[in-house]
């Protein structure tokens, strides 16, 4: 496995984003070993809150929530996943699977010692992390999905994320922070735009990013269905607190928070959350607000 590593100076001076980087190694699945970056904030001792990104970002796009999370004296940590932020980027697409991020990301879990974790996740990282609560549901206290799902091929994944799929795929340059731009409702500044292209120096660091669309299960003997059909077995028993917090104005999950809220146990009683004002990236447009509601979900909850 080829494996490229977004120079330091590249995440220099970033703004909002003041954080320790620090890194775990996690077996490649090949031989080898990759280095997953994340980021650890707040008591150590404080209710731990797991935070994972999804499709094209990186721990980044907590910036606004973490310092609210760490105030409510909260541990926050948040993954890079494998190809994204400063987390070890493999070069060719076909070291990607849905399968392999999995296995990266529990190892990552595993090796920075998480137990009773707070989930919040959105994009990819409810693809990743609702498959990991189905999997593990022991180790995980409470949900917060957020513009998210959990897949499994055997439903028509719609006509919005049908076209992005399509471009991703077809788009000469893939302009990841110019995507993050055109999924929310603001306008990122400058100082963001930076932000989000800072992990790709150029293509041949966004191997990971350009396969992550067609890694989403579209039919139903996709490779990723069956496993995702056994989490789904794992989710219908989960009686922890589960909370949707999806906003108003995101074409791609628009109503995926019907099956999270009527099949897992745990979603049945909570007051879930409409986000107003949100585009997919609703912790770009509405960061606090988001924050807010997780903190508040943690307080007013017991496991």
């Amino acid at each position: 496995m080829d494996v490229l590593r977004t120079p330091d100076e590249r995440f220099a001076n970033l703004h909002d984003f003041p954080f320790q980087p620090r890194y775990v190694e996690v077996d490649s699945g090949v031989g080898g070993k990759l280095r997953m970056h994340y980021v650890d904030e707040g008591p150590p001792d404080g209710d731990a809150v797991l935070l994972l990104h999804g499709e094209p970002s990186w721990s980044y796009l907590y910036r606004k929530m973490i310092p609210v999370l760490t105030d409510a004296r909260l541990r926050v940590v948040a993954i890079d996943l494998v190809g994204f932020g400063r987390s070890d980027k493999p070069t060719r697409r076909e070291d990607y699977t849905y399968a392999a991020h999995v296995d990266w990301t529990w190892s990552a879990i595993e090796a920075i010692g998480l137990t009773n974790i707070n989930l919040v996740c959105q994009d990819w990282g409810g693809l990743i992390g609702l498959r990991l609560v189905g999997q593990h549901p022991e180790r995980f206290a409470r949900v917060v999905a957020a513009n998210t799902s959990l897949p499994t091929g055997d439903h028509n994944p719609g006509k919005a994320f049908l076209a992005w799929r399509k471009f991703s795929q077809e788009v000469p340059v893939f302009p990841a922070a110019q995507i993050v731009n055109g999924a929310t409702t603001s306008t990122l500044s400058p100082e963001a735009i930076a932000g989000y292209e800072a992990p790709f120096p150029d293509d041949r660091y966004m191997a990971g990013a350009r396969q992550f669309p067609v890694l989403v299960p579209i039919s139903p003997d996709d490779p990723a269905a069956a496993a995702n059909r056994a989490a789904w077995e794992g989710l219908r028993q989960f009686e922890r607190p589960f909370l949707c917090a999806f906003s108003d104005s995101d074409p791609i999950t628009a109503g995926g928070d019907r099956p999270l809220r009527k099949l897992i146990p745990g979603a049945r009683e909570q007051n879930h959350v409409t986000i107003v004002g949100g585009g997919h990236f609703l912790q770009e447009d509405k960061g606090r607000e988001l924050a807010d509601v997780v903190v508040d979900f943690i307080a007013s909850t017991s496991v």
